[in-house]
Formats: C-alpha cells, sequence, structure tokens
C-alpha cells in the first residue's frame, strides 16, 4: 500500500473566511453612525475612501512594519556619528498614505464643524491597520497649537507641518515641502514630573521666546526621533521653558542632538523611541520663559485625545476580529454568536467599544467648537476623564476579544496580539491614571465653570431613573471634598460612565443605551460576559458584526 496518498491528514475546515481587503468604514455601523452624529457627515466619502485602504494595503503594512523592526545606526562605516533610524518600507507607506490623506493636518488646514470629527474617524481606521505609526502622526497633529504660540516660529514651520506631502530624507527642513514633529519631555530622574528635569538651556543671544538657546542634557523617552523637529523642556533661569529643537541647523548642518539607543518595548513596535542627549544643540524659546509646561500642555491635550481615539480603535479591530470569528465558527455543531454564553460576551464587547468611539468622537466635537465656553470647558474635563478611562478600558477588552477566538487569538498570525501589546501604551503616555484622576480634580477645583459644564452636559439624564440617580451620586460625590484625591479614581469613572450613558440615550438606539445603563450603571458583573438578563444581545451582536465586506 502506498501510504503517500494519506500524508495529507485532512481537510481544513471550520474556519472563517478571511477579513483581508475590507473596508473598515463599511463594516463599522456604529462609526459610521457617530461620525454623523458628531458633524462629521459631509467627510463620509473621504473617511470612506481611507476605510478602504486601512482594511487593504495600510492592514497589510501594518504587519510588515511590526516584523520589521526600526533600525538604530550610530556611525556610518566611516567611523562619521550620523544618528539615522532605519525603517522598513511599510512604514513609510504607513506615513505618506496618513500625511497625503491630511490626518495630522485636516483640522488645521481646513477648519469647518465636523473637522476635528472626520479626522479622528480617519485616524480610528489607520490605527486598526497598525497603530505605531500614530505617534509621529499625532505629534505632528498636536504641535500646532503650540507653535502658534509662537508666531515667527510657526510662519517658518506651519506651512510645511500642514502640508500633505511625506519626506523621511535625512535632510533640513529648507529642503523639503512636508515636515514631521516629535516630542522630547521625559528624564530618568523625573518622569512625569518634568519640573524635576535637569536639562539647561542656554541663550545664544539675547534671551526670551523665539529666541535662540542652547540646549544640554539627557531625554529618557524622545518620541520618533527622526522626526524634522521636536518640542521639548528645559531649565532657564526663569524656570521651565519650552522650546523647539531641529534636527538640523539652519546651515544645514547636524544639530548636537544624538540618540543613544531605541527602547525595547511592550508594544508599538515598528515605532523608534529613543533615549536622546543634547550637547549644546540649538533650539528656540515657544511661549513665555518659565512657562513651559503650560506652553506644551497645549500640544499634550491633543496628544491626549488621540490616546482616546486610538485605544477606541485597538477595541474596535479587536472586536471586529472576534465577532467575525465567531459568526463563521463552529462548536458543537452550532455557530460560536448563537451560543448564549459567547453571544454575552461578545454584547459585552460590543457595548464597550461603542461607548469608547461615543466619547471619543464627543471629544471631537467639542474641539470643533471651542468658540463656545461650555464646549471648551468640556473638551477640558474630557480629555483627562476620557484619556484615563478608554485608556484603562482596553487592555482587559481586548484580552477578552482574543479569548473568544481562542488560540487562533492567541497566536501571532492573527492581529490580536499585536493590538494587546499596543493597548498599554496609551495608557502610560502623556500621564498614566493618576497623572489623569489627579488633572480631573484640578480642572474642577481650579478653572471656573467645568464643574457646571459637566452637568449641563449630563442635563436630566434624559428621564432615565439610573442615569438620574448615578447623576446625583456624582454631585454628592464633589461636594464632599474629604479624601477626594483618594477617591478620584472612583470619581473619574463615575463621570466617564455617566457621559458614556447619556451620549448612548441621546443617540436613540434604546438596545445600546439599555444595555449600557444596566450593566455599567446597575449591578453588572465584574468581567466581560456577565450582561444583565433581558439585554437583547443578539441585536447587539449583530451590530458589530461585520458583514459587509
Amino acid at each position: 500500500m502506498n501510504l503517500h496518498q494519506f500524508a495529507e491528514t485532512h481537510e481544513v475546515t471550520n474556519q472563517p473566511p478571511a477579513l483581508d481587503g475590507a473596508n473598515l468604514w463599511r463594516i463599522d455601523l456604529p462609526l459610521q453612525e457617530w461620525v454623523r452624529r458628531c458633524g462629521g457627515g459631509w467627510a463620509e466619502s473621504r473617511i470612506d475612501a481611507y476605510g478602504a485602504l486601512a482594511g487593504g494595503p495600510l492592514m497589510a503594512a501594518g504587519f510588515l512594519a511590526n516584523q520589521n523592526k526600526p533600525v538604530f545606526h550610530s556611525h556610518d562605516r566611516y567611523g562619521h556619528r550620523i544618528d539615522l533610524v532605519e525603517f522598513h518600507p511599510a512604514y513609510h507607506e504607513l506615513m505618506r498614505t496618513a500625511i497625503e490623506h491630511g490626518l495630522p493636518s485636516l483640522p488645521w488646514a481646513h477648519p469647518q464643524p465636523g473637522a476635528h470629527v472626520a479626522r479622528a474617524g480617519m485616524t480610528y481606521l489607520h490605527s486598526q491597520a497598525e497603530a505605531g505609526s500614530g505617534c509621529p502622526l499625532t505629534m505632528t497633529f498636536a504641535s500646532v497649537p503650540a507653535l502658534r504660540l509662537q508666531p515667527d516660529l510657526a510662519e517658518q514651520w506651519l506651512p510645511k507641518v500642514l502640508a500633505t506631502e511625506y519626506d523621511p530624507r535625512n535632510v533640513g527642513m529648507a529642503h523639503k515641502a512636508g515636515v514631521t514633529l516629535g516630542m522630547a519631555m521625559t528624564e530618568k530622574q523625573g518622569g512625569t514630573d518634568v519640573r524635576a528635569n535637569t536639562t539647561r538651556a542656554f541663550a545664544v543671544g539675547s534671551p526670551g521666546p523665539g529666541q535662540a538657546y542652547e540646549l544640554v542634557g539627557h531625554k529618557w523617552f524622545c518620541s520618533a526621533p527622526m522626526c524634522d523637529a521636536f518640542l521639548t523642556l528645559a531649565q532657564t533661569d526663569k524656570g521651565l521653558s519650552c522650546f523647539l529643537l531641529p534636527r538640523h541647523r539652519p546651515d544645514d548642518t547636524r544639530n548636537e542632538f544624538y540618540i543613544q539607543r531605541l527602547k525595547d518595548k511592550l508594544g508599538n513596535c515598528s515605532n523608534a523611541s529613543s533615549e536622546v542627549e543634547f550637547r549644546g544643540a540649538l533650539a528656540w524659546m515657544i511661549g513665555e520663559e518659565g512657562r513651559g509646561v503650560p506652553t506644551i500642555i497645549e500640544m499634550v491635550a491633543m496628544t491626549r485625545f488621540d490616546c482616546m481615539v486610538g485605544s477606541s480603535a485597538l477595541m474596535r479591530q479587536a472586536l471586529t476580529q472576534a465577532a467575525h470569528h465567531c459568526a463563521h465558527r463552529q462548536v458543537g455543531g452550532r455557530l460560536l454568536a448563537d451560543q448564549p454564553l459567547m453571544q454575552n460576551v461578545l454584547a459585552d464587547l460590543a457595548l464597550e467599544s461603542e461607548a469608547a468611539l461615543a466619547l471619543s468622537l464627543r471629544m471631537g466635537q467639542a474641539l470643533d467648537h471651542l468658540g463656545d465656553g461650555q464646549q471648551a470647558r468640556f473638551a477640558r474635563l474630557m480629555t483627562a476623564v476620557g484619556k484615563y478611562w478608554i485608556c484603562k478600558r482596553a487592555p482587559a477588552m481586548i484580552n477578552e476579544a482574543a479569548e473568544c477566538m481562542g488560540g487562533a487569538g492567541y497566536v501571532e498570525d492573527s492581529i490580536l496580539p499585536r493590538l494587546y501589546r499596543e493597548a498599554p501604551v496609551n495608557s502610560t503616555w502623556e500621564g498614566s491614571g493618576n497623572v489623569q484622576c489627579l488633572d480631573v480634580l484640578r480642572a474642577l477645583s481650579k478653572e471656573p465653570g467645568v464643574l457646571d459644564a459637566l452637568f449641563a452636559e449630563l442635563g436630566d439624564g434624559h428621564g432615565d431613573r439610573r442615569l438620574v440617580a448615578h447623576i446625583d451620586h456624582l454631585k454628592d460625590a464633589f461636594t464632599d471634598t474629604a479624601d477626594i484625591q483618594y477617591r478620584a479614581r472612583q470619581l473619574t469613572e463615575d463621570i466617564a460612565l455617566a457621559v458614556q450613558a447619556k451620549l448612548l440615550l441621546e443617540a436613540g438606539n434604546a438596545v445600546v443605551s439599555d444595555a449600557f445603563i444596566a450593566s455599567r450603571l446597575g449591578a453588572g458583573g465584574r468581567v466581560y460576559g456577565a450582561l444583565p438578563r433581558g439585554v437583547d444581545v443578539q441585536a447587539l451582536v449583530q451590530r458589530s458584526t461585520p458583514t459587509t465586506l
């Protein structure tokens, strides 16, 4: 007998069809609804086009960019110091596509109602394909408010920051039509406490805003070291100040900016994060001397917003993969998606994903209307609330989504391991959980009108007795100021849930809002998949399962 004919031992069955090439916009009904609801509907065709890219070539590029991590070259073959980071072509494809489609520039270059929402929608799609490239894209986007505080520098840099041309060459900004910006704040002795920074700035001539300085010091985290310039902090005689430090001097010589090493990180692998030294690096002061933290906060507020959008995106892609898998995978002769306990889990994940998206795009809507005092105060508070809550929820949610897929969600052929490793960066970067919660207290106690803006947003709870009771509890909690810092996490969580519940109620889909309120404001479980009785889990699962590819 020829046993060779039996070497192929089985036929592959019971596997879901590939999602390769799916338009991530068209398979995401909640995203479509919330973009329209928050004022970005005019950009639907633009977001739709990006959805096709994100689910197709950018998704493939994301895998390649993570498999081929950036490589640091300190010297060339002749021994000259060059401080170059080499990226795989897939990374450049991700950057080029995003910049050409206006992800760092849209709301600034074309300000109009809904512009921040539209840009957030595209960023949401991009981050599902590959989140690491989001670091320089976000910082370039977020640099604009800070640069505008120094008009002379803004005049030089903003046209190229807002350009839709990607140029990764290692040349001075004068030779480029478009540039990217990064950030270098953290020092090893201070971490979050940037006022403990020891980097010093010495005036080259006259001191003051817009003037040239030379910086000496070390930064333990410098994000995206191949950017064309960086916003950074250094001490002057008047205190911590903000500076714009380019990689090249005006005469095209390399600046005294030295990469020490690239960080070996848990995730965010396609992106280069580094330690750097300034050895007399030429930089220009932005904003008032000694007011570096308030100046750079103009940038940080926007990067925190993108942490919200990015975490929401990771959750959505995890849900997409899990729901798609369960819609096609059979166990015991029945589809996983038809089995009650799996429906409970998937529905719970769908609620978490949509609530995160709703809060993120509501923030984008507020950014589109900062001229309105109510919206500005709401944005001030919810930047910290959303950064804390959404980013905190993402890792556990993604872990649960991977578990829905069993071993298929644990192997590197799947995107789930990458999503899981990526999630913690958003909760850590730009201020970890405690920093955000303390900022919530700072906004509520020190900035007039912020607490009133919160309760104006929440209103009467749309008549839902559970939300009304939750709002009343919040009011009592803020009246009691004893040990309020100790309670800051609980207060921040309660604010987040209240706003998410209000947004879902306001949207008018009772299946979603009732389930969210019953599980988040009621006696819900402590893990995903413990929704109370009476929830229409089938409708929730169907709403978030990809059908139109």
